[in-house]
Parts: C-alpha cells; structure tokens; sequence
C-alpha cells in the first residue's frame, strides 16, 4: 500500500502519518503539494524514528503521481467525506495495489483529486462529529484497508 499525504499543513500531523505508515507496514509515503518534510523536530517529536524506517519522497504535483500510480497498476482511493463518498468498509474486490490520498486538514482534497481517483471513501462516523483529525482517519483507512 502507498499513501499520499497532500497540502497537510501541521508538522505534528505528518509525523503521526509517518508513524501510522510505519506500523501498517506501507510501501513508500508520498509527500506532495506543501506538506513539510523531513528532517523536522516537530515531524520527529510525533514520528519517534518512523521518518528514518518509512521509505518516503515529495512531490509538488499530486496529479502526475496519480497517472503514475495508475499505470504501475494501483487502486486510487481519496479518503473524504462527501455524499459520493463509499464507506470504507464496503470496499470490496479492491486490487492488491492500493493508493490511498488523505489531505488538508481544513479544506481536505480538491475535486480535481477525487475525480482523478477510483473511488472515494469515508469512515463512517455515527457520532455527532462528522469529521477527524487527518492523521487519526489516515491512521483507522490504513488499518481498514490493511484487513482487506
């Protein structure tokens, strides 16, 4: 699995994201859009080592990587909220190589990216908040798609 964290503005955010790719064992960690990278103290306060174990690259353009994706055979999945959106539990037949997107923790993924992507998946939430911090949902898509 390969997961693509674009426009995320917080240190702290991407350094739980690389710890979360860490434990669920993902291939390569995509930085794209202004998402800060390595080496940060503040992405190393959160990561504890994971930015040194987690094989990891930027990428300014998010659109690219995706049609690069696509071609080496992976799934592309948007995690967003949205009345389009699939719950991620109801993902079935999903290929073997799967690519998941989260994004800005305010704005999320611009339409150009969901429509870019397979489908779009969200974690349903039955709660009163319809909504997660992007390092906790990217952490619960990848345990989800991780099981599948």
């Amino acid at each position: 699995m390969i997961l693509i964290a674009h426009n995320i503005r917080s240190l702290h955010n991407v350094g739980s994201i690389f710890r979360s790719a860490d434990a669920f064992g993902v291939e390569r960690l995509y930085l794209t859009g202004f998402t800060g990278t390595p080496p940060r103290k503040e992405i190393a306060k959160v990561s504890l080592g994971s930015e040194d174990r987690v094989v990891w690259e930027h990428r300014d353009e998010i659109l690219p990587l995706i049609g690069e994706l696509r071609k080496s055979g992976y799934a592309i999945f948007a995690l967003e909220t949205g009345p389009s959106a699939l719950p991620i539990d109801e993902i079935t037949g999903s290929k073997d190589r799967i690519a998941l997107i989260v994004g800005n923790e305010v704005s999320g993924l611009e339409k150009t990216i969901t429509d870019a992507c397979d489908k779009t998946v969200e974690i349903p939430m039955p709660g009163g908040k319809k909504s997660l911090n992007v390092s906790v949902a990217a952490g619960i898509a990848l345990f989800a798609f991780g099981r599948k």
